[in-house]
């Protein structure tokens, strides 16, 4: 009986091989389709005996794994690495076997994709990330270990149903958190959407279930309205004689989950948009095109994104634009060449299965390889592989951000990238030495997140180095690994030194040195800091956990820093801004900042810190030293009023003024002052200064009075 199961199983691998041999001959040469079939039987020998966990023969799992990349058009080689990834780690055979029998080619990237059996870990975690880190030293040397695994997890993820739920939850996690991502950074979609709903219903499969019923009770109302669109769409074309496939697209679950939880919309509001891909000839036919478009529907400003003049990072080129179309429902249009379609769907693969000598995939390779090289740069920053497989997550999302330097060129920077960011982008040695940035030619904070379009240009100084505030805001994984790596390799002696410097900088603002610091001050604030000397002192300075410009204000006598001692609430009120111990503060009038805004602190004299926000465009006119301008936050649960100033459009009707005041006080916040302003006859501005306790009490105090029938505006007044 076991015979007649191995004979059926045996069968059953021979035509799988034979199915796949069948599926390459239409790319392959007939010698290298032979040279695959040679490595099915001896990974089929190497791999006798084993079973997976659903009970079939193990030689399917790199069977169905060979088939995958045989589908992007891989080429012979990557197909025989495919069949035997697992031989290594799961048999006896060593390397230089499969060296001897395939070439090291092959057993190169075998070796690659093996998984380290052999070293014991502390933890499953650092595990995963010694072995995410050996592979990508091997993606450094070829890209197609990465491709390989890829296809290995992809089939893996197809079979968890019979592995026990935990473990499910954990591949899932890793596949959505790791793979899915370097998937997309390659540009291979198709692998990335499987790879993505796939993990979504193994890690949330009453969601994906709720979601995927929703999708196909949805489907069926809107097939009327997506073929008046297509017709009309065809029929615009042919009218303007432009030939090209138009196709309907529909998001698959898992963006439409991510939508639906990161912008927190319904799912009514995510699905009701109708999506098509027009796919052209030529690049000038994709712009012809989108006139098209522009002509048969009105265009919604502001949306409308160019990514063939400015590729993805990831090499993926398009037009999208979004139109208002018929009933008021919004449609989404992508419209690229042949070319761009097939490298939006097999991305770096299509190196191998489209030989056309085309600049955009060489260019597309090229930059898959840079970014190899910039993971092979942080992981010898990193101090173990657990931060540096952290660092790899950081630095996989996909959302990018465009600006120029002064000279005109464009840098690309991950989705919430700041000044920072951009200077450790320009060159390291740019981020470790900068000190200020201007951004349109105007200073701003380095924490500023940067927006698409804005020109940028970093102010460095000699001597200056990374501040540990910035691990605060910064996104990329090039800055954080960086500044980390200058954190953990500044000796002792090196932070004194430097502490030394950056505190007599500090104290010649007050006109003061080292020499006038009283033992009597000193030992007050080596107490109020838990430190035991003056060069422990020292270190903290120089590693940047104590700012320089503090300390001083610290030392100093209060006569000697132009500060006045005694101006009332501004010394007694507790600490609400992290760092400004023993520094008088203000906040400034002309931005009223309140908890939750972002805030930066300006050191004048005769008034101590004066907290501003981030967007203050009073910012621009002070010219303070980069020293003074200081980078602070809120402390958490800070309970105290704050002044604010708001100001409500309201039609001009009796008792309005009351109906507003009796709102705001319903809502916990104090009226200090009110103003009125008519306007036309039909409407008044009334201007109120409040107290509130942060954002999100404003934004409650806001809604409430908005949600008067009279009021037609409220804003926040700043400036």
């Amino acid at each position: 009986m076991a015979s007649e199961q191995q004979t059926v199983a045996d069968d059953e691998s021979r035509f799988l091989i034979s199915d796949l041999c069948t599926m390459l001959e239409s790319y392959l040469e007939q010698e290298q389709i032979q040279e695959v079939y040679r490595a099915y039987l001896f990974g089929a020998e190497a791999h006798e005996g084993q079973h997976r966990l659903s009970g079939e023969p193990y030689i399917y799992h790199p069977i169905e794994a060979a088939r995958i990349l045989g589908e992007l058009g891989m080429d012979h080689k990557s197909i025989i690495a495919a069949i035997l990834h697992d031989v290594i780690e799961d048999t006896g055979i060593a390397k230089d076997q499969i060296e001897a029998e395939f070439g090291n080619e092959v057993a190169e990237l075998v070796d690659g994709v093996s998984k380290l059996t052999q070293i014991e870990f502390a933890s499953q975690a650092e595990a995963q990330a010694e072995n995410f880190r050996k592979m990508i030293l091997a993606m450094v040397r070829d890209i197609r270990v990465i491709l390989v695994k890829l296809a290995d997890r992809l089939h893996n993820m197809r079979t968890l149903d019979v592995i026990r739920p935990d473990k499910r939850r954990r591949i899932a996690r890793e596949t959505l958190e790791i793979y899915a991502p370097i998937a997309n950074r390659l540009g291979i979609n198709s692998l990335r959407v499987e790879l993505e709903d796939l993990g979504f219903s193994a890690l949330y499969p009453l969601r994906y279930k709720v979601l995927e019923k929703a999708v196909r009770e949805a489907r069926g109302h809107r097939k009327e309205v997506l073929k008046k669109i297509e017709t009309s769409i065809k029929r615009r074309m042919r009218q303007e004689k432009l030939a090209g496939r138009i196709l309907s697209r529909e998001k698959h679950l898992y963006s439409l989950y991510r939508k639906i939880r990161d912008k927190t919309l319904s799912f009514d509001d995510i699905y009701d948009v109708y999506a098509f891909r027009i796919v052209v000839d030529r690049v000038d036919t994709c712009y012809r095109a989108l006139g098209v478009m522009h002509n048969l529907y009105k265009p919604v400003p502001g949306k409308f994104k160019d990514y063939i003049a400015i590729p993805k990072a990831n090499g993926y080129q398009s037009l999208h634009t979004i139109l208002f179309g018929p009933y008021g429902v919004p449609i989404e249009v992508q419209i690229r060449t042949e070319e761009m379609d097939k490298v939006a769907e097999s991305g770096v693969a299509a190196h191998w299965l489209y030989k056309s000598g085309d600049a955009s995939m060489d260019q597309m390779h090229a930059g898959a390889r840079e970014w190899l090289r910039e993971l092979l740069e942080m992981q010898k920053h990193a101090g173990n592989p657990v931060e540096f497989l952290e660092n790899v997550k950081i630095d996989l999302f996909p959302d990018a951000v465009y600006v120029f330097t002064p000279a005109g060129e464009i840098m690309k920077l991950p989705h919430g990238a700041t000044l920072v960011d951009f200077a450790y982008a320009v060159h390291t040695d740019v981020g470790n030495t900068c000190i200020a940035a201007k951004v349109d030619r105007q200073l701003v904070p380095l924490r500023t997140r940067l927006l698409n379009g804005q020109t940028v240009e970093i102010v460095t100084a000699e001597g200056a180095h990374p501040s540990p505030a910035w691990l605060s805001f910064v996104v990329s994984a090039k800055a954080r690994s960086n500044i980390r790596h200058y954190q953990k390799n500044l000796k002792q002696e090196d932070a004194v030194g430097l502490g030394r410097r950056m505190l007599d900088r500090a104290l010649g603002a007050f006109d003061a040195d080292a020499d006038s610091i009283s033992r009597k001050q000193l030992s007050a604030l080596l107490k109020e800091y838990s430190l035991r000397s003056f060069d422990d002192l020292l270190v903290e300075v120089g590693m940047g956990r104590r700012p320089a410009v503090l300390v001083a204000r610290y030392l100093v006598p209060a006569d000697q820093t132009g500060i006045e001692a005694g101006q009332g609430e501004a010394v007694m009120r507790p600490l609400v801004i992290k760092g400004t111990e023993g520094l008088v503060t203000h906040f400034a009038k002309c931005c009223r900042p309140i908890p939750g805004d972002p805030v930066i602190g300006i050191i004048t004299k005769g008034r101590g810190m004066v907290i501003h926000t981030e967007t203050c465009r009073n910012l621009s006119e002070h010219k303070h030293p980069p020293e003074n301008c200081l980078d602070v936050q809120w402390e958490p649960g800070v309970d105290e009023e704050f002044p604010v100033e708001i100001s409500a459009v309201v039609a001009d009707r009796r008792g309005m003024l009351a109906t507003v005041a009796a709102t705001i006080g319903d809502c916990d916040a104090n009226i200090e002052n009110v103003g009125i302003e008519e306007r036309d006859g039909l409407t008044n501005t009334l201007m109120f200064t409040i107290t509130v306790h942060n954002r999100k009490h404003l934004a409650e105090v806001m809604r409430r009075v908005r949600s008067i029938p009279s009021v037609i505006r409220i804003m926040r007044l700043r400036n």
